[in-house]
C-alpha cells in the first residue's frame, strides 16, 4: 500500500520574493525595489511554487501579486543578469512559461495589485491574473523590440485581453501606455482614484469577492479557464455538465436556502 503524497507547502519568503497571508488572501510581493522590481529566475520559481502550493489550501480564497514600493509592479526580466531570459538552453521549460502554466491551472483567483510600472514580463505577471488594480501613476508597455527581443512568451496571456490593433502598437513600437489607456483598452479593472494609492482599491474589489461562495468560484474559474480554448458546440457540452456539478455543492444548497430564508449564506466552501 503506497502512501498518500503530502500536500505541498507553501515556501519560505526570500530576499526577493515575499510570501505571505493576510487573513484569506496570500500576498505574494517582489522585494527588488532597487532593480525596479525585476524578475530573476528565483523569483519566478518561487512565485510558481506559492501559487501551486495554495491550490489545496482551503483557507486562500484569494492571491494578491505586487512589487514593493510605489515606482514599480515589474520591470520584467533582469537584463543586468547574464542569463536574464534563461539557464538553460537544453530546458524546454522556462521559468517564466512554467509560472504562466501554473497561474493558468489556478482555481485561487489571482489579482495584479499594479503600484507602477508595469513592463515587459511584467506584462505577464499583470496578465496571468484573474482581475487587475492599478495606481494612476503607473505605465504599461511591452518595450522588448528596444533591446533586440519581442515579447512572445507574454503574448500568450495578453493577445486575449485587449483589441489587435493596440497590442500589435504596443509589440511593434515598444512604446508605453498610461493607467487611463489601460483601463480604456481593457487591460485593467480599475485604477485608483485618489493618485498612488492603489490599496483602498484593491481592498474594495477583495471585500466583494471574499463573501460569495469558495466552492463557486473554484468551480468557476475552473469553467472559466477551460472553455476559453473550446469552439461553441464543445464548450457547451462541457458546460452544461459543469452547471449539473454546481448544483450538487453544498455551497449551491446553502445559496438557495438563504435565498428562500432571506438571510446571508453562510458558505463552507464544499
Amino acid at each position: 500500500m503506497t502512501t498518500p503524497a503530502a500536500a505541498p507547502t507553501l515556501p519560505a519568503s526570500s530576499a526577493e520574493l515575499a510570501i505571505e497571508t493576510r487573513g484569506p488572501v496570500l500576498w505574494l510581493t517582489i522585494t527588488r525595489e532597487e532593480r525596479r522590481n525585476a524578475m530573476s529566475h528565483g523569483v519566478l520559481a518561487s512565485m510558481a511554487q506559492a501559487i501551486a502550493a495554495a491550490q489545496t489550501d482551503r483557507n486562500i480564497r484569494a492571491i494578491v501579486v505586487t512589487g514593493s514600493g510605489e515606482k514599480a509592479f515589474c520591470a520584467g526580466a533582469d537584463l543586468q543578469s547574464a542569463n536574464a531570459f534563461t539557464t538553460d538552453y537544453s530546458e524546454p521549460h522556462g521559468h517564466l512559461a512554467q509560472l504562466l502554466r501554473v497561474a493558468k491551472a489556478s482555481t485561487i483567483p489571482l489579482i495584479a495589485r499594479v503600484n507602477g510600472a508595469c513592463m515587459a514580463g511584467g506584462m505577464g505577471l499583470m496578465s496571468m491574473c484573474d482581475l487587475a488594480v492599478a495606481a494612476r501613476h503607473a505605465v504599461f508597455g511591452l518595450p522588448e523590440v528596444k533591446v533586440g527581443v519581442f515579447p512572445a512568451q507574454v503574448l500568450s496571456v495578453l493577445q486575449h485581453l485587449i483589441p489587435r490593433r493596440k497590442l500589435a502598437e504596443m509589440c511593434l513600437t515598444g512604446e508605453p501606455i498610461t493607467s487611463a489607456q489601460a483601463l480604456d483598452y481593457g487591460l485593467v479593472n480599475y485604477v485608483s482614484d485618489e493618485g498612488s494609492d492603489v490599496d483602498a482599491k484593491l481592498q474594495w474589489l477583495l471585500s466583494r469577492l471574499l463573501d460569495k461562495s469558495p466552492a463557486a468560484i473554484r468551480r468557476g474559474l475552473y469553467t472559466m479557464k477551460k472553455v476559453e480554448a473550446m469552439a461553441f458546440e464543445e464548450s457547451m457540452a462541457f458546460t452544461e455538465s459543469q452547471i449539473a456539478l454546481f448544483t450538487l455543492t453544498e455551497d449551491a444548497k446553502e445559496g438557495q436556502a438563504a435565498f428562500k430564508e432571506k438571510r446571508p449564506p453562510q458558505w463552507k466552501g464544499h
